[in-house]
């Protein structure tokens, strides 16, 4: 079988018994699961995955010298992946948000058009933040087909476009894009996108990830049905969305922490934008450690919003990572008052819903306090799962009730 026209074959031949996960759909081929790569294998490189026993099980590109060795795209063996099979993956994902926010009108204009895995794209995140397309890179495999992909976004879109560079979680793989060139027009470094009919500045060029938490959308809507009257503490509050919600929804005060100073002035603007007129005080601040200190002066809050980074990145950092977990929702617990609210989050795919359930109910033992859980959160409709790829569905919330 040849894998396109003059390429030599490249075939990674799997170890006894590792087949199991390709065959039940999962994307990801790491290397403890490689017995052989027969042939030239260079990053980007076409490769065919077969079981021990040389039967073909799926065909990905190649990253020979990562941990993650091999994406999947594709387990049709005709399927070559050229420059059409890439353009056919995004006129497809393309075409599934314009149907989810076919009425979103001029209250949302910024939402994820490509995510990795869940459209068979692994590696790649595309982001619209109103006339701004932000693609963030996360695999190292994909740059020599990287400029068909841009090329296609922007025929299709018409939009300015951002590359940005974020390692893989998996692997901290180094990605070097400085050869593609993203067509059409410049664009610019910050954009002012509207969310629910709120105004938010995105610091497209320099901010995390994409440049904002879009994952939070609908999550900072159900949130903010219960701000109304209520003291606000928001940790790890970034560039400060929860808190314009909770503003506009009637929070009577709000108190926002974060490490980073840059996210919290632009925080402070988003209350600008947003005409908010209710006290707003940003804090820099190690949260642990203000939580603490909020503890010991005896500070009192009605609703407590934790929405942290991602504690857990790989398999050998769940205990400590669920440790730290534990950490704030126990400090969280002790600050509400009685039947004040919790709004807790987890962005950590290697931790499920179980297991942060379970951490909540150590937490609220060790408190001494009894929650009661009114709304289970996940992710939005356009960051899709899959069934074989748990790792994908990353974002589990909970909002609940303190006694």
């Amino acid at each position: 079988m040849m894998v396109g026209m003059g390429e030599e074959r490249v075939m990674v031949r799997l170890k006894p018994g590792r087949e199991k996960p390709v065959r039940r759909g999962h994307p990801w081929v790491f290397s403890g699961a490689v017995d052989s790569i027969e042939g030239a294998g260079a990053p980007g490189s076409v490769a065919d995955v077969v079981a021990h026993d040389g039967t073909w099980l799926a065909r990905g590109l190649l990253n020979p010298g990562a941990a993650l060795q091999l994406r999947i795209y594709t387990r049709d063996t005709a399927q070559a992946l050229d420059a059409s099979f890439f353009q056919a993956r995004l006129d497809a994902a393309l075409a599934m948000r314009e149907r989810l926010f076919q009425f979103a009108g001029g209250r949302t204009n910024a939402w994820r058009l490509v995510f990795s895995e869940a459209d068979g794209l692994s590696g790649l995140i595309v982001d619209r933040y109103a006339d701004v397309l932000s693609v963030q890179v996360g695999a190292a495999a994909l740059v020599p087909h990287l400029q068909a992909i841009v090329d296609h976004l922007a025929a299709r879109t018409g939009l300015a476009m951002h590359l940005r560079i974020e390692p893989d979680a998996a692997t901290r793989e180094a990605v070097d894009v400085s050869g593609v060139a993203t067509p059409g027009p410049s664009a610019p470094g910050r954009v002012i996108i509207r969310e629910n009919g709120l105004s938010f500045a995105v610091d497209v060029a320099g901010g995390q990830k994409t440049g904002f938490f879009l994952d939070q959308r609908e999550n900072r809507l159900r949130v903010a049905a219960y701000a109304r009257g209520r003291r606000v503490l928001s940790a790890y509050c970034y560039t400060g969305a929860f808190e314009v919600y909770a503003a506009a929804a009637g929070a009577v005060s709000i108190v926002g922490l974060d490490r980073s100073e840059p996210a919290l002035e632009l925080a402070r603007e988003q209350h600008r934008l947003n005409a908010t007129t209710i006290p707003v005080e940003y804090r820099a601040a190690d949260v642990p450690e203000a939580l603490r200190r909020y503890r010991d002066a005896g500070e009192r809050f009605d609703l407590i919003i934790l929405d942290p980074p991602r504690f857990v990145a790989s398999q050998a950092q769940l205990e400590k990572g669920l440790r730290a977990y534990k950490d704030i929702n126990l400090l969280a617990l002790k600050l509400l008052t009685p039947g004040g609210i919790l709004a807790t989050f987890s962005c950590s795919g290697l931790v499920s819903a179980e297991a942060f359930r379970t951490m909540l109910g150590w937490a609220e033992t060790d408190a001494g306090r009894r929650l009661r859980i009114g709304e289970r959160l996940t992710q939005p409709a356009d960051h899709p799962g899959l069934t074989s790829f748990v790792e994908g569905d990353y974002l589990k919330g909970l909002i609940g009730y303190v006694e």
